[in-house]
């Protein structure tokens, strides 16, 4: 079946630097699957046997509705996964070191300083009671050993660099004096402040305005680039993913069902789950109803082990019911998950 889903070649920036596939990347996650108990029965299974990549100074986009993972992938590169969730197998190496091999500790010397997240609600994170300034300054004491002294310096330059205005001023306030672009700022000056090799963005800029997101989405490239980090930002919003990253991933269900650079993925799709994320986006209902509706000519058993999306898929077989996809190169540098992948 072919898809009739384009995506204007002008609302696409070059697509990453052939240079920089060649790198060696940052971080690499390996096999990871993370699970959650349940009082009977097996345990839910958040993230399953998840492979990915990430070079310096590379954007990947992470997208899937909610429910999909993808918070859950976030905080486990951190160390955190959501409780009462664990993670049960996998690697994840970040500049040549296992992270997870490390101790508790050893977790903690590196989150914050090495690997830092930026979360979706600013409000929620920030201390209620204490400057901004004062925070950020705090941070920066406690991972790079700074004086009082040198922390609130580079407290004072890390505003600066996320272009909060009147920096000297901002130093004093209290999160409830500031707009929601402004707290989402000092959320970046936390994470930026110890100059981090690899940054999670978790959802944050869903709760903006299209301008004010435009604005952070800017700024947070500029200083990957600057810093020569590397940036997992995670989204619901594909539209955004299609004009902000490097390479996206397109997630269902704790699993990657399809992953590939800007050009590739955006201007030929091969997944299905992929197609009808961007369907929603068009104007054009029979391409909508077709991208939606469930192949009506097999019968899905629940718990059935092959392909998580057969339950939704148009194309789906029974094939899809009995083997579980691997995830497969149709073109340079794009990978699908599928037994009937869309032909281009």
């Amino acid at each position: 079946m072919s898809v009739a889903v384009k995506i204007s070649e002008s609302a696409l920036t070059a697509s990453e630097s052939p240079s920089r596939d060649q790198d060696k990347p940052v971080v690499s996650v390996r096999s990871l699957s993370v699970e959650f108990p349940r009082l009977s029965g097996a345990p839910t299974v958040a993230v399953r046997d998840l492979d990915l990549d990430i070079r310096p100074q590379e954007v990947v986009g992470l997208v899937g509705e909610s429910g999909a993972g993808k918070t859950t992938l976030a905080r486990s590169l951190l160390g955190l996964p959501p409780s009462p969730g664990h993670i049960t197998a996998g690697r994840f190496v970040f500049d040549d070191k296992d992270i997870f091999g490390l101790s508790a500790e050893g977790i903690r010397q590196v989150r914050g300083r090495d690997i830092s997240m930026v979360v979706s609600n600013p409000r929620d994170e920030l201390n209620p009671l204490k400057p901004v300034g004062e925070q950020i300054a705090t941070v920066a004491r406690v991972h790079l050993g700074l004086s009082r002294r040198e922390a609130r310096q580079r407290a004072f330059d890390i505003l600066k660099a996320v272009q909060i205005p009147d920096p000297e001023r901002r130093m004093k306030a209290l999160p409830h004096e500031l707009s929601g672009g402004m707290a989402q700022r000092i959320v970046i000056a936390i994470a930026l402040v110890c100059s981090p090799r690899f940054i999670v963005s978790d959802d944050a800029t869903s709760g903006l305005d299209v301008t004010v997101q435009a604005q952070i989405l800017q700024l947070l490239k500029e200083l990957i680039l600057k810093r020569d980090s590397s940036l997992l930002f995670i989204t619901r919003d594909i539209g955004v993913a299609a004009h902000f990253c490097d390479r996206t991933a397109i997630m269902f269900k704790g699993e990657i069902m399809e992953i590939g650079g800007r050009d590739s993925l955006f201007l030929t799709p091969r997944h299905p789950y992929t197609i009808g994320l961007m369907s929603a986006f068009c104007h054009n209902d029979r391409l909508r109803q077709v991208w939606s509706t469930q192949n009506e000519q097999i019968e899905v058993p629940a718990g059935h082990g092959g392909c998580p999306y057969a339950d939704r898929c148009p194309n789906a077989s029974q094939t899809c019911l009995d083997q579980r996809p691997e995830l497969k190169q149709v073109a340079e540098g794009h990978y699908v998950r599928c037994h009937y992948e869309v032909a281009r």
